[in-house]
């Protein structure tokens, strides 16, 4: 056998396992199963504004938004690119109420899903956990909300593995891609040379 045909086969066996991964999670990536649940939007529950409010508008504000939730009215406003939520009354920073009072939210907008979040909430050092074993983080600023089930990890996972982040540390992850695509260029150049010798 001659030598590049050796360093083919070589190259070959070096990047069977990476070419696998690559077609497995490829695959995954085309058809998308579990997707809209995995990534879907959790967003408060919101209901017509009962009271009218007044506002005068601060000069740093750039942005302003206004809803009622299960808790009552809140105000968000934008200042220095980031949200702050005030009180109404006056425009001081509004904190962030109690355990039991977020749990309340929490589960008003849990409601539009239950078959994915369940019914039962509980509060962690991490943020919430439903019964189903959804992780939700509320952001009290902006009032938004973020969720990740086990399926949201799992793809996140097949993310990870596609572009050879196999071990967790950002510079050897590095030096992996860049050898998996060298080898796979290598590997490309040689058969290509291969095929034009032969003929």
């Amino acid at each position: 056998m001659s030598l590049p045909r050796r360093i083919h086969r070589f190259l070959g066996w070096c990047l069977i396992l990476p070419f696998f991964v690559w077609a497995f999670t490829g695959l995954v990536f085309f058809i998308k199963p579990g997707y809209q649940a995995a990534f879907s939007y959790l967003t408060v529950k919101t209901y017509p504004i009962s009271n009218a409010v007044q506002l005068i508008p601060q000069p740093e504000w750039q942005e302003i938004k206004l809803l009622q939730t299960v808790l009552g009215p809140h105000l968000m406003v934008k200042q220095s690119d980031r949200w702050q939520q005030l009180n109404l009354t006056d425009f001081t920073v509004r904190p962030q109420p109690s355990a039991d009072d977020l749990l309340r939210l929490i589960k008003d907008a849990m409601s539009v899903d239950s078959k994915r979040y369940g019914e039962q909430l509980l509060k962690t050092e991490q943020g919430f956990v439903t019964d189903t074993g959804v992780q939700i983080q509320l952001d009290w600023a902006s009032l938004s909300l973020s969720q990740q089930g086990k399926d949201t990890e799992l793809i996140n996972n097949l993310y990870k593995a596609h572009y050879l982040q196999w071990t967790g540390q950002k510079t050897i992850d590095q030096v992996l891609g860049v050898i998996g695509l060298v080898l796979l260029m290598l590997t490309t150049v040689v058969g290509v040379w291969l095929l034009i010798r032969r003929r």
